[in-house]
């Protein structure tokens, strides 16, 4: 029943640019909204009335509150990809060792591209917290993870692929995971625990070709 009122509810981004703009405002709107009142707050009507349109004019984009949260959802995890994907050209063709080096690059820019939009916060926790939107989140992850699993296999012959998905896919868990409780917890320092991780991932990817020792600190 979730399934059928979504495929309702979101509709297709529109293709002129005027309705591409209208659009894009709503989903700034939202985004500063959400940073204020937080998603059991925030309605349609607030959003149309902050961005000075008519509800009926955001329901020709939106379906509901949820629609909205979800494309700002979607939105997010575009940039994140588009993060990932740039970092993927700078250091996959490298190898391995190469990719493990830079995975703290990959963490603090992911981290400030998503800190740059508003409300990521209360966007990541309605991807966590509701039931209809729990699947942008996993279908990003799982996108990040497949990325990532292309560029090692490459440089991993014979390695059982499920595998190699299956521990990728708990670093990339690891590395957003982290960044979303650097929202809330003020005892650690953001650079410090980016640092950690950092070094936590660099391990598993070099883990992937060599033995343990491999993931020593100089």
């Amino acid at each position: 029943m979730i399934a059928a009122g979504r495929a309702l509810a979101v509709k297709r981004p529109p293709q002129q640019d005027r309705a591409h703009q209208t659009r894009g405002r709503l989903l700034d709107v939202a985004g500063e909204l959400l940073a204020e009142v937080g998603i059991e707050r925030i309605s349609t009507n607030m959003i149309a009335a902050r961005a000075g349109l008519t509800p009926p004019t955001l329901y020709r984009y939106f379906g509901d509150k949820y629609a909205v949260i979800e494309a700002l959802g979607r939105r997010l995890m575009d940039r994140q990809n588009a993060v990932l994907e740039a970092w993927l050209v700078r250091h996959a063709s490298v190898g391995i060792a190469a990719m493990a080096d830079h995975i703290g690059d990959l963490l603090t820019q992911n981290a400030a591209v998503t800190r740059a939009q508003p409300g990521a916060v209360w966007i990541l926790r309605a991807l966590h917290a509701s039931p209809q939107l729990v699947h942008v989140r996993l279908e990003s992850h799982r996108h990040v993870t497949d990325r990532l699993a292309d560029a090692c296999a490459l440089y991993l012959a014979g390695i059982d692929r499920e595998k190699l998905w299956s521990r990728l896919r708990l670093a990339v868990e690891l590395g957003f995971a982290t960044d979303e409780m650097l929202y809330e917890e003020d005892r650690i320092s953001a650079d410090a625990a980016l640092a950690d991780v950092a070094a936590m991932l660099r391990c598993t990817m070099l883990n992937l070709a060599s033995p343990p020792s491999a993931c020593g600190r100089d």
